[in-house]
């Protein structure tokens, strides 16, 4: 039997939110599942056209005309939103958006299609949000996970030029990934100081990107959870359709972060609410500004996921190439098997 979750109802503490803007100020968008949850993290996408992502926490601030928000895809600093415009307020089950300025439909433009991976900020669940000022000396920062750190993002809000930063246990403390390019793991002692975070501290370098003197830095911290959230690598067996190879996480994923890590080749993220089915789960990549691809990729498992892409499919490299390397990041929709010894079932 396979081991019990450490969380019963992942809604509790992440959700996927899919909607349809309609530039209007005042739009309450409400999560489909049965318990409440109110973000404390919000990663909006819009999917039917082109567009930068926007990310905003309670931390920075989340109010009518005065949410600062920043982009997965860009280097540039922070930006704060104009009065009636972005996102508004983050709800006891949801969040309230505002009417769109431009006709570029970041979060609500009219008839345009969106995305929001969505996250309470909890010891319980793993993860943590956290601010400091840098001073560009090698130094160790606190955080409230009362576990060690799997994954950290890390961005400078003031240096537009700052690249961002991802730290994951599995390429470690010497190789940092950049969440907005394609690039392979790069070694800066600067980022980390070649230091492994515990369950009370991380450590950041003399870099920039990570500890920019007098400059305003965000970190976004995962720890690990059993049943909810997983922070691995795999290889992948180069096979094609439904011999690809299969991720065991021991929860049913509602969302997979992948990036290869022996090329250069763009992220990826999957989710099981954009379709909701095996057959049509539907790919878009935080390092660029695409809509997303409607090629199928991933079948979402009771127990994890399994690649089903064509090899003859230009971007099979990306996830499951022979003998290449990968890292993702994943969260649960429901554990394989809940604290009751009851398994779920496949999507």
């Amino acid at each position: 039997m396979a081991a019990y979750t450490a969380i019963d109802d992942p809604e509790a503490y992440f959700q996927t939110k899919t909607y349809t803007g309609n530039n209007t100020d005042g739009l309450a968008i409400t999560f489909d599942g049965d318990t409440d949850m109110s973000p404390n993290l919000i990663w909006f996408k819009v999917r039917s056209h082109a567009h930068s992502s926007c990310i905003a926490d309670t931390v920075r601030g989340i109010s009518d005309g005065g949410t600062k928000v920043i982009h997965s895809d860009l280097t540039n600093a922070e930006t704060t939103c104009n009065a009636s415009t972005g996102l508004k307020t983050a709800d006891s089950d949801g969040f309230t958006l505002g009417a769109e300025t431009s006709t570029s439909g970041s979060i609500n433009g009219s008839s345009k299609t969106y995305v929001a991976w969505c996250w309470k900020e909890s010891a319980t669940s793993g993860c943590d949000i956290i601010q400091f000022t840098g001073n560009a000396t090698a130094r160790t920062i606190s955080h409230s996970l009362s576990a060690v750190p799997k994954m950290i993002l890390m961005k400078n809000l003031a240096n537009g030029d700052a690249q961002w930063v991802v730290y994951h246990v599995k390429t470690g403390n010497t190789q940092a990934l950049y969440l907005n390019t394609t690039t392979a793991p790069v070694d800066v002692a600067g980022f980390f100081n070649d230091t492994d975070p515990t369950s009370s501290v991380f450590t950041v370098g003399t870099d920039t990107a990570c500890n920019g003197d007098g400059n305003s830095q965000i970190n976004y911290a995962w720890s690990e959870k059993q049943g909810f959230s997983k922070f691995g690598t795999y290889v992948g067996n180069g096979n094609s359709g439904t011999d690809g190879t299969f991720v065991y996480l021991g929860f049913r994923p509602a969302m997979v972060l992948v990036k290869r890590t022996n090329g250069a080749k763009d992220w990826k993220i999957f989710d099981i609410k954009r379709n909701g089915y095996n057959g049509s789960n539907e790919v878009l990549e935080p390092n660029n500004s695409d809509a997303e691809d409607t090629t199928e990729f991933l079948h979402f498992l009771s127990n994890g996921f399994k690649w089903v892409i064509p090899s003859s499919d230009a971007k099979y490299a990306d996830v499951n190439g022979e003998d290449d390397t990968f890292v993702y990041a994943a969260f649960a929709y429901s554990p394989f098997v809940n604290s009751e010894g009851v398994p779920n079932n496949a999507v």
